[in-house]
Order: structure tokens, then sequence, then C-alpha cells
């Protein structure tokens, strides 16, 4: 018979297994970190399966935040493919800049898709009243037609925009570029169905299930570099439609419109005749993020006047092939 332990009367050898060490350690991925996994997974798939992807790139948070996680899923090696910029010609110049900057840095091959060419040379047609923001739509879906892109990585958030929030990771396209969101794809256990018929193609979207608060807590994570108009300087703004939109050649002020000088931020970027600011002193992102985490309202909601046309402005221009 063994020897009684005089601890609780349980034999030595017992005592022995009770106070064994784990043989693995018990971890948990932050939520930042399950968010990563789950799009560099997404960037390694589509690599795998589609025979020309291209990263859409317009120098914003999210495609910066793409731009970091693509190289992040391929990293040593390069990209493996090209990133695609639809140029409005009404671009911030700090968009840009920084839009370069990434380009150069990583290596990849940049191809611009300009909205002035399209009208130029009659891919899109300019009838005095439709925003350079829309045109985007047949220039992109000429240049994917053109390239012959079979996938292309769109920065879509769910949170963003009500209209996106139908949208699926693998959003498929018909043979026009339009997106049905009655007909997409089913992708239970995050598995995705990339078959395609002649024609069709994918818009991608890897930070589907990231929030504005995520993007910006990633960027401090990373030490991202930004277009320095995400953070407060001064500007001159003039009001409309409930917006501060900045003074431009290209945005000329109406009879009843002031232009001032305000301690502003934006929220999101794009066609500066249409994008609005806010007024803010967050000029860290320690600061944004507090900024961010108590707001009610999305950038896009807040800042953006193509999305205030009509209810479903988003929804009409994604049905026609817009990101």
């Amino acid at each position: 018979m063994g020897r009684c332990c005089p601890i609780q009367g349980k034999t030595r050898g017992n005592l022995s297994r009770m106070s064994a060490p784990p043989t693995h350690v018990d971890y948990q991925l932050s939520q930042l970190d399950q968010l990563e996994a789950e799009s560099i997974h997404i960037f390694r798939e589509v690599a795998a399966e589609f025979e020309k992807p291209v990263l859409m790139f317009s120098g914003g948070k999210d495609s910066i935040v793409m731009m970091r996680l693509a190289e992040k899923a391929f990293y040593p090696a390069k990209i493996p493919f090209p990133v695609l910029q639809v140029d409005t010609g009404y671009d911030f110049p700090e968009v840009l800049e920084t839009r370069d900057n990434w380009v150069n840095r990583l290596g990849v091959k940049l191809i611009v898709a300009s909205v002035e060419e399209a009208l130029a040379n009659g891919i899109v047609v300019d009838d005095g009243k439709t925003s350079r923001n829309r045109h985007q739509i047949g220039t992109l879906l000429n240049a994917l037609e053109e390239h012959g892109f079979t996938a292309a990585f769109g920065g879509g958030r769910r949170d963003e925009e009500k209209a996106r929030a139908k949208e699926r990771v693998y959003s498929h396209r018909d043979e026009f570029g339009q997106w049905d969101p009655k007909m997409q794809r089913p992708e239970l256990w995050s598995l995705y169905n990339g078959r395609l018929h002649e024609g069709e193609h994918m818009r991608i979207f890897p930070i589907s299930n990231w929030t504005e608060l995520d993007i910006w807590d990633y960027i401090g994570r990373e030490g991202i570099e930004i277009p320095s108009i995400y953070f407060s300087h001064t500007r001159r703004v003039f009001k409309r439609d409930g917006m501060w939109l900045s003074e431009s050649e290209h945005n000329p002020t109406k009879a009843n419109e002031t232009v001032e000088e305000k301690v502003v931020r934006f929220r999101t970027v794009g066609d500066l005749t249409l994008t609005g600011c806010v007024e803010s002193e967050a000029d860290t992102i320690e600061k944004i993020i507090a900024e961010v985490a108590v707001a009610t309202v999305t950038e896009r909601g807040a800042t953006r006047g193509d999305d205030r046309f009509s209810e479903a402005a988003m929804e009409d221009r994604k049905k026609e092939g817009y990101f």
C-alpha cells in the first residue's frame, strides 16, 4: 500500500499528478489579432484561387490598412498583384502623396484609372450634372475589363453604410460588373465560392468585419502612415448641406456660402467636392480613437455628400458597379 501524504489524505502519487504543470499554454488572440488573421487568410485564399487579382487603393485609411494586411500576408515576398486607384482628378494632394509613399516603399505596381481620361475618351459621358465620384463607376469597370482582373479587393466595411452590410466577403459581379444583393452566394463557416463564368469577376472585402474603431486601433498599433488630413488642422472651409467642405478651385462657393477658417479633420477621404470634414481637436491617434469611440454617426453618413442624394444612394451605385 502506498504511504499517505498528510495533505488531505491524498497519496503522493495522486498529489504528483494534481500539481503537474499543464502540457500547453491556453491563450486567446485579441480582437485585433483575430481580425488581422481572418483578413490575411482571405488575401491568401484569393491569391491562390484567382488568376488576376488587384487591390483597389485610394490612399485612404481603409485601403492603407488593407495594404498593410497584404504586406503581412505575403512577407517576405512582395505583394503578388498590382494596386489600382480610380483618380477623380479631385483627390486631396495629401492622399496622393501618401499613396505614392506606400507604393514606392513596397515596390508594387500602381495602375491609375483616370476619370479625366475616361471622360476625354468617351468611356463615360459627362452630362454636366453627374459628380466625378459617380463617374468612377464606368472608369473602374473599364479598367477591370481592360486589364482582365478577375478579383478586386475593396475596403468596404459593414458598419460604414447599410448597403455595404449586405455584402459578402466574396461579392459576385456579373458580366456587366453589376451587383445583385439577392444573388450573392452563402458563406457558411467562412467557405468562399469563387467560381466565375466568362466576363464575371469578384469584389473581395477582407475587412468586412472591421469597424471604424478597429481600423484606428490597428493604425495605432502598427504605426501605419496615413494622410495628414485625418488629423486636426486649420483649413479654409464653407458649409453646404450641413457639411464643412474645403475651399478649392474645383469647389466654388455659392452666393450664400461664406469661407471660414476652422480647426477640422477628415474621417474619410475621397472626391474633395463631396467629402466633408468635422470640427475636431484630435491631432493624435489616441485622440482620434477617443473621438470615434463616442461617435453616433458613421464617417460616410457624417461627411460624404454622395451618400445623401437618396436613402438608397450607395446601394444604387453599387448595383451599377461601384466599390
